[in-house]
């Protein structure tokens, strides 16, 4: 009998959780999002919604970096943490300490058992109004070459966080197959922040059409061949996945990604199977619009009736009964609250698809 394949629960969408639930209002000029909480002041509120996810029964907890950027912290106006004194922007030098700060955060909330996973958006999260639905970028960011001078100068950034509070590195909501390419280059010692090399890194993107293909029109197949083509010099990835994507879309679209990476294997290119992760939006049908910053159901778009979990639940049941991947990693993105991870673990649980003992 194969050996079961192990689950892990991730945390949910703490962006959308921080408005939700804890009286937090983002806007155009808050454009580091959740990472604005570092600068003003407000940490004990990040602390308190890391913590809700982790009791919630998150063996993963993701750090608010989701979307900070150097242009993001030089036009963001608050009072530095602990001063009280307003500040017109924060300069490139001053930023690793909010960065560690992060790191630091979300360690305390996951404690010794629990993991960290550093987020990191794409370039469009950090445009102003965010791209990454779309993959839209402005004209000095539609190449490999400059996607990769992008992320390299962000990575840097985090050249001052303790490795040992690090467990993977999540390049999330990747719309964009130049921006795949560009994120795999950087997978290298030479290009990597000490603070960060050897650590497990996933890759995930969006898929907010109807068409199972990227923003950008790529397809997964070529999404599959970007991420897990064995490269020399460089880091194959641990996990491949999706998030930001109505949870309905995905067993299709696993199936999918298993087909492509299958295919690749019987083909003789050089890929194993990795870790799949899995953490959709926690929506009823509804969809950001970027512009208005609030969630709405499309024209003529039904809410869905099956509980987010149970379907959620369902998926990553079929993909251990199919036995390809290494690992499942599965939680939510925008939307998804510290309620939905709790029923989400126990529906896994019921299922049997992971112990009933707190995690990982």
């Amino acid at each position: 009998m194969a050996t079961p394949i192990p689950v892990q629960i991730l945390d949910g969408g703490m962006g959308t959780t921080l408005e939700d639930l804890h009286g937090i209002t983002f806007s155009f000029e808050t454009p580091l999002w959740s990472s604005h909480l570092l600068v003003s002041g407000e940490e004990d509120k990040l602390l308190d919604c890391h913590e809700a996810f982790k009791q919630a029964g998150a063996d993963i907890i993701s750090t608010a970096t989701y979307q900070i950027s150097i242009k993001g912290f030089a036009t963001t106006k608050a009072p530095k943490s602990g001063s009280g004194t307003p500040v017109d922007g924060i300069d490139k030098q001053e930023i690793p300490h909010f960065l560690s700060r992060a790191v630091v955060l979300a360690a305390n909330a996951a404690g010794k058992e629990g993991k960290v996973a550093l987020s990191l958006g794409p370039y469009g999260a950090t445009m102003t109004p965010s791209t990454e639905y779309s993959g839209s970028y402005d004209p000095e960011h539609q190449s490999v070459q400059a996607l990769e001078s992008w992320h390299k100068e962000r990575l840097d950034l985090f050249k001052d966080v303790d490795p040992k509070q690090v467990n993977y590195v999540a390049f999330e909501t990747v719309p964009r197959l130049d921006e795949i390419v560009a994120i795999r280059n950087l997978l290298s010692a030479d290009k990597t922040p000490a603070s960060l090399r050897g650590h497990p890194v996933w890759i995930s993107s969006p898929y907010p059409n109807d068409n199972e293909k990227l923003p950008d029109g790529s397809t997964v197949e070529e999404v599959v061949k970007a991420v897990l083509t064995h490269k020399e010099g460089l880091e194959t990835p641990w996990g491949i996945g999706i998030n930001c994507t109505k949870v309905e879309k995905l067993d299709s679209l696993v199936q999918r990604y298993e087909n492509a990476i299958q295919t690749c294997i019987e083909n003789g290119e050089p890929m194993a199977w990795p870790s799949l992760v899995l953490y959709p939006d926690g929506t009823n049908g509804e969809v950001y619009n970027t512009a208005s910053k609030t969630w709405e159901l499309s024209p003529g778009q039904k809410q869905t009736e099956a509980p987010w979990e149970a379907v959620l639940a369902n998926v990553v049941g079929a993909a251990r009964q199919r036995g390809k991947w290494k690992s499942i990693l599965v939680g939510g993105c925008c939307k998804a609250s510290p309620e939905h991870i709790r029923k989400l673990r126990r529906t896994l649980q019921d299922c049997g698809y992971m112990s009933t003992s707190s995690a990982a």
